[in-house]
């Protein structure tokens, strides 16, 4: 895709933290590219680097002892990587927005709802106190929360009602990419789908590009267009949503998707992927799914396999399509 049809376009992003007890290597020659108006899901488990990714689209990555290094970082036309701090508080909360994942913490206790999401719009938009006030009154209703509200505590909200407030701030300036951290994660079952639908309408209505980082692939079936799975800090798998959940590649993918229970056959067992991701301080010198992986060879474990272009967008980061001479039985389990 044309540069200049990317929202997000990042090249080889590697993120250590330097600690006394080692090197913690979260994110390892990651690339990402996101076009306008679409929507990325960001899956994986806890701990494969995904809010780390996302954290250093920002720049809020701390140093120390976080170390970042990227051959390209470019985010709704802006060089991440080279820009002032000064730039840097233009551009957050106005070109590029993040939902935090635990909306119980991201908002401030002495504040009213009402002024935590004025304050963006005094500060990027330069509106008077009075107008952002307004303008935040309206998004309040955006979001569906009477704006009689508005002078109301975070306290005094269900966890359902804290999110929807944290995702009107998050688009009171109108960013033109979101990033929404597990934003579901603290709901129950039914606020989880209002969440959803809200943020799929308002997505339409602003034109913004999102990504969505979750462990659980019923909300990128929901939501997503294209998907990018990550383990051990890696891309093993990227491609639109019709490419990986039907042509499915990579035996973790795999094991995501055998690890959800079967509508179909209520009595089919689920099958959990054995054991643990690689600690991160000692990463695994060859494929760093192989020793959970049940179709893993001796080469395998000797090399650290490409991300490889199979067809279309879909691409994949295993042995088995790496090496032409590389003899597998992908269907064996």
């Amino acid at each position: 895709m044309p540069a200049n049809d990317l929202i997000l376009d990042v090249k080889n992003l590697a993120i250590r933290y330097e600690t006394e007890d080692g090197n913690v290597h979260a994110v390892n020659g990651v690339d990402l590219q996101l076009g306008y108006r679409k929507t990325l899901g960001l899956v994986g488990e806890t701990g494969a680097g995904k809010t780390t990714t996302a954290l250093s689209l920002l720049r809020l990555i701390p140093n120390p002892p976080g170390v970042v290094e990227c051959e390209r970082m470019m985010v709704a036309g802006n060089d991440m990587l080279r820009l002032p701090i000064d730039k840097l508080e233009e551009i957050r909360g106005n070109d590029i927005s993040m939902i935090f994942q635990d909306p119980m913490t991201a908002l401030n206790p002495v504040f009213t709802v009402g002024e935590q999401i004025a304050e963006s719009l005094e500060i990027h938009e330069r509106l008077s106190k009075a107008d952002a006030y307004e303008k935040a009154m309206q998004m309040l209703e955006t979001v569906g929360i009477s704006r009689s509200r508005g002078a109301e505590y975070p306290h005094q909200f269900s966890g359902g009602m804290k999110q929807r407030v944290v995702i009107a701030i998050a688009l009171a300036c109108n960013p033109k990419l979101l990033i929404a951290d597990e934003p579901t994660t603290a709901l129950d079952v039914t606020i989880q789908a209002q969440v959803l639908a809200l943020m799929k309408a308002l997505k339409n209505k602003y034109d913004t590009s999102m990504i969505i980082i979750t462990h659980d692939l019923g909300i990128v079936a929901e939501v997503c267009d294209e998907v990018a799975v990550m383990y051990a800090g890696r891309i093993i798998e990227k491609g639109s949503l019709e490419e990986i959940f039907n042509e499915t590649l990579h035996p973790y993918t795999e094991g995501l998707f055998n690890s959800l229970p079967n509508i179909n056959d209520r009595m089919s067992k689920l099958r959990p992927i054995p054991g643990l991701m690689p600690d991160p301080t000692n990463l695994p010198v060859g494929c760093t799914f192989a020793p959970r992986c049940g179709y893993a060879s001796a080469a395998c474990l000797e090399r650290q396999p490409r991300l490889t272009l199979m067809s279309g967008t879909h691409y994949v980061s295993c042995m088995a399509y790496d090496d032409p001479g590389f003899a597998i039985n992908r269907r064996k389990q």
